[in-house]
């Protein structure tokens, strides 16, 4: 069986009222929607290997999900880097996922508040995380995403 694979990204500011590419995870259909959460490029890679596993065989789809936080002192749809490098990174790094995938790049300034707007409520949520024992950023998000009721896959990456 072959999957069918597709590759989209969008650039959505949050917040904006009327922008069309800010609805809820998986409220276009009714499809199986995994996101995984950027958080590193080897990390991003390992998670969205194990979200690929997970949708293998299954009426489903990945949303990756990355925030780019905008100072107050600039307009929302200005922030402070190149965005051109990091949406081509972000297509490279979909194009190797065999399962059809989103990159949804926010543009924010709250990376929190623009996560729980997009995610459904019991969305499952897979986020690649640093192996260590020290507490990283990475680590705090999946205590809050669980905590907020989301339900969240951690891939240990070395």
């Amino acid at each position: 069986m072959e999957l069918k694979r597709s590759i989209a990204a969008e650039r959505v500011r949050y917040p904006a009222a009327g922008v069309p590419g800010l609805t809820r995870e998986g409220e276009a259909g009714r499809r199986l929607n995994i996101t995984v959460l950027f958080t590193s490029v080897k990390a991003t890679m390992a998670a969205l290997n194990r979200a690929a596993a997970l949708a293998k065989g299954l009426n489903s789809r990945i949303t990756l999900f990355v925030s780019q936080a905008v100072p107050y002192s600039l307009p929302l749809d200005k922030p402070p880097v190149l965005l051109t490098f990091r949406e081509r990174q972000l297509r490279e790094l979909a194009a190797q996922s065999p399962v059809e995938t989103t990159v949804r790049l926010y543009l924010c300034r709250d990376p929190w508040r623009a996560l729980t707007a997009a995610l459904r409520p019991s969305s499952l949520v897979v986020v690649g995380v640093r192996r260590g024992w020290w507490p990283t950023r990475e680590k705090s998000l999946v205590r809050k995403l669980r905590r907020t009721g989301y339900e969240v896959a951690v891939i240990d990456v070395p």
